[in-house]
């Protein structure tokens, strides 16, 4: 009898496979090719914990100094909704500025074990990357509405 190989993990975004869906914008080998791909990838790197990709992908006028993780709080990534993007790229698509967009998410987690739930309408910028001058997207800054 010969035992099955688990099946693959689904990418923490809700996603297929992680190596199919968030992981090649976090390991580098892709870039985000819309702003909803790259919160979707921002939030996957939240759940691993992976402050450079984060970083990298904070547009340079908002990115904070400070450490995004702290040893002492215990955090977990549950889940992830997009609520707006399809919505807001239709309304988009009589806009001018295709080098804006907004996304707006719900995400659940749990901060040392009391669940917490994060609704926010995020900001994106598109623009040449200051290393490479490759066009990217970049998380600007959000608004958590009532």
């Amino acid at each position: 009898m010969s035992k099955k190989s688990p099946a693959p993990a689904g990418c923490p975004c809700g996603g297929p496979a992680l190596a199919s869906c968030c992981g090649p914008y976090i390991d580098g080998s892709a870039i985000a090719p819309t702003a909803e791909a790259l919160m979707r990838s921002r939030y996957t790197a939240y759940s691993l914990c992976n402050e450079p990709y984060l970083l990298a992908t904070w547009h340079v006028s908002t990115r904070p100094t400070a450490p995004l993780f702290s040893a002492e709080e215990k955090l977990q990534w549950l889940g992830l909704e997009v609520k707006s993007a399809l919505r807001l790229r239709q309304r988009k698509a009589a806009d001018t500025d295709q080098d804006r967009d907004t996304v707006e998410f719900v995400a659940r987690c749990k901060i040392n074990g009391r669940a917490q739930r994060l609704h926010e309408v995020s900001n994106f910028v598109r623009e040449a990357d200051p290393a490479d001058g490759v066009p990217r997207w970049f998380y600007v800054d959000g608004h958590f509405p009532q």
